[in-house]
């Protein structure tokens, strides 16, 4: 990312916003956020933490080292994530809990969709509320959005069929959301396994019309999805676009959300996700 302690100072009234890592959290002692923002917290990067409790802790640093009267705003749809807002109660109005399930009209926001953006709005919107934003640029904000590389993003409408990069999705807590935003999906799915499993993702696994399996994880995600949904085990990403094409209807996605890391056949998560973009780009 960015070095931001690299960076010319903003002039007066600008705002710096900082997307960090746990890794970032761990290593940082004195930063105050005027609004701090956790979406949601789920078993990621174990290798370095004695544990999915000890993960979570290092999120909550965020809030301990934020001044009280600062704002902090907390999905609360996960157990851990709840706690630590519970936690916060004392902070009163400084405190905004969003709740999962909110019923929202996200039709005037193309680039988002489902549920979990529906979460994400109401955080942006808090956000944006907390440093001052009238409420008709906030709406204008929303309806302007047109998302970001590799996180759902729409890469194409092909013969009525639309394309979607979401290549930043490397475990299945992360899939699950993309699944439950589209009603008719080919899934493009595999990589390196963070885990052994897919059932975070089995909720939704209605609305898979087929999946496509690639890289080190393929063989055992194909044994998991046998007789839930239609596999076909196709090992590389041009294989699995290719035939996401051919078997797509209009009014169908085709939809790359790996639920695995990238490392055993791409150099990263926005590497993977370009390679999908220009295979979908060449399509005749």
């Amino acid at each position: 990312g960015l070095p931001i302690l690299e960076q010319p100072p903003l002039p007066e009234g600008g705002v710096y916003v900082l997307e960090l890592s746990s890794y970032q959290i761990d290593l940082t002692q004195s930063l105050d956020c005027d609004v701090a923002v956790l979406l949601n917290i789920t078993p990621d990067h174990l290798d370095r933490y004695d544990g999915f409790d000890a993960y979570a802790a290092s999120k909550a640093r965020l809030f301990a080292m934020q001044s009280r009267e600062h704002a902090a705003i907390i999905g609360i749809g996960d157990t851990p994530s709840a706690l630590i807002a519970r936690s916060l109660s004392a902070r009163g109005e400084h405190l905004t809990k969003i709740a999962p399930g909110v019923c929202m009209d996200q039709s005037r926001w193309p680039s988002l969709q489902g549920p979990h953006n529906a979460q994400n709005a109401l955080a942006a919107i808090a956000v944006a509320q907390a440093l001052g934003v009238s409420e008709a640029a906030i709406d204008a904000g929303l309806q302007s959005f047109t998302g970001l590389a590799h996180r759902m993003e729409r890469v194409r409408v092909r013969d009525g069929v639309a394309y979607v990069n979401d290549s930043k999705a490397t475990n299945p807590e992360s899939t699950a959301p993309a699944l439950a935003a589209f009603g008719r999906i080919h899934w493009i799915l595999g990589g390196e396994a963070k885990s052994d499993d897919l059932d975070a993702c089995a909720p939704q696994f209605g609305h898979v019309a087929c999946a496509y399996t690639i890289g080190a994880a393929g063989p055992r995600f194909a044994a998991i999805l046998a007789g839930k949904v239609p596999v076909e085990q196709c090992g590389d990403l041009a294989t699995a676009v290719a035939a996401a094409a051919r078997s797509a209807a209009p009014g169908d996605t085709v939809l790359l959300s790996p639920a695995c890391a990238s490392f055993d056949q791409f150099r990263d998560f926005e590497d993977r996700g370009t390679q999908f973009r220009t295979l979908v780009e060449a399509l005749q």
